[in-house]
């Protein structure tokens, strides 16, 4: 995603700890005016977001966007449903992997992308217990090895 133009604003970790990540798409986002000022300003949140697909569009719910400080009465709710716009034909595949195969569609991060607020949402499927743990341990066993590296060329 490091294209010229780009510019990361918020990104969800928790999702790579979660989730096996499938697929990713680019997807805009229909906004209002304070709602765009407010993602400009870094203050909005993924954490507890999700995507459903209802009437063949998608939409991101709980995704948390403060209110703009100087939007007075313009505000929307900050956890209202936002549509996420995509080509029908990529909403009919995901909408036919999420009905058959189990999985979910997650947003994976929001960036500006020529001026434009973008979203990144990903085919994941969720991850047992043993996975997390599997992840966990091969983390750091990585850390251990690279503290093991540094630490030899220091002395060196």
């Amino acid at each position: 995603m490091k294209h010229e133009g780009t510019k990361l604003i918020v990104k969800n970790q928790k999702v790579f700890h979660e989730y096996f990540v499938e697929e990713r798409f680019e997807a805009g986002i229909e906004l209002f005016g304070t709602e765009v000022k407010s993602i400009r300003a870094g203050t909005v949140s993924l954490k507890e977001a999700w995507c459903q697909i209802k009437d063949g569009e998608l939409f991101v719910k709980q995704m948390n966007i403060s209110p703009y400080d100087r939007g007075n009465i313009f505000n929307k709710d900050p956890l209202r449903p936002k549509r996420l716009l995509l080509h029908k034909r990529e909403i009919f595949y995901l909408s036919g992997k999420v009905q058959r195969e189990g999985y979910a569609i997650v947003p994976v991060s929001i960036y500006l992308k020529n001026s434009r607020i973008k979203m990144e949402i990903a085919l994941c499927k969720g991850k047992k217990l043993y996975d997390k743990r599997d992840d966990a341990a091969v983390r750091d066993a990585k850390r251990q090895m690279d503290r093991a590296m540094k630490e030899r060329n220091t002395r060196a």
